[in-house]
């Protein structure tokens, strides 16, 4: 089934590029490091970047991101492990605005940023409301949840009352729940077998596009999808492969060669 010419803007991709283990797989077995990004990015119109999570990037890493990006493409940037992984959320709000502040950098290029909070966070509603207000505009925020105790129906009012994005996960652990809270839908595909390390099927693959065009009935009108299957480059030919089932003319029509 291909999506009629007025559907909403799809960015597909991967999460990260940077895999020196996709060399002879994705990336030709000559291409130079340097070069990665390029050829990620003849391919694919956006990418999920988890090294925000793991360590702080100066300025000039934004801005070179974002001047290294061709028109139309978008980065998403995952919030540090600072604020969700040790803080749980809590007096974060300079932690927040610092983090923005250097997002920024990536201009137009910058899709949303992912919040994916720790298992062990405290089922705190008025917390999740702090911190996202702290992000100064809620629906450019879609919040991965990886405890089900988040997952109820105060937890979908709060996102929809701000405008913030519910994360759709799927892995071993959870398949999405058909939430939609915002105009902006969000799939993250860890693999269905095992986290990272799972090849989806043309069935599975099938699967996962019902539920993105689900999510366009009930109002999304931009939809991030990003695979975080990198083993083996599962990710970019699984991405590749979704693309195609949902009609590539009409998610990316500048990639389509």
């Amino acid at each position: 089934m291909t999506l009629p010419a007025c559907a909403p803007q799809f960015y597909i991709g991967t999460s990260g590029w940077a895999y020196p283990h996709w060399r002879g797989r994705f990336y030709p077995p000559d291409l130079p490091s340097s070069q990665r990004f390029a050829f990620y990015a003849r391919h694919f119109n956006a990418v999920e970047i988890n090294a925000t999570f793991y360590r702080a990037f100066k300025e000039p890493t934004y801005m070179k991101w974002a001047a290294q990006a061709p028109g139309g493409f978008r980065y998403v940037v995952k919030a540090p492990k600072t604020i969700t992984h040790r803080k749980y959320l809590e007096d974060v709000e300079e932690d927040i605005r610092a983090f923005c502040a250097s997002a920024r950098h990536l201009e137009d290029k910058l899709g949303v940023i992912l919040l994916q909070l720790a298992p062990g966070t405290p089922y705190d509603p008025p917390r999740l409301h702090r911190a996202l207000l702290a992000f100064g505009n809620p629906s450019r925020v879609a919040v991965e949840f990886r405890h089900p105790r988040w997952l109820t129906e105060e937890t979908r009012a709060l996102l929809a009352d701000l405008g913030a994005a519910f994360c759709e996960a799927d892995s071993p652990k959870s398949r999405p729940l058909g939430w939609v809270t915002a105009p902006v839908a969000y799939f993250r595909l860890h693999g269905r077998s095992h986290w990272y390390y799972h090849n989806y099927t043309q069935e599975e693959l099938s699967e996962i596009a019902d539920w993105i065009r689900r999510a366009i009935q009930q109002g999304a009108q931009t939809v991030y999808v990003f695979f975080n299957n990198d083993f083996e480059a599962f990710a970019p030919y699984n991405a590749l492969a979704l693309r195609r089932i949902l009609g590539e003319a009409e998610i990316a029509p500048n990639l389509v060669q």
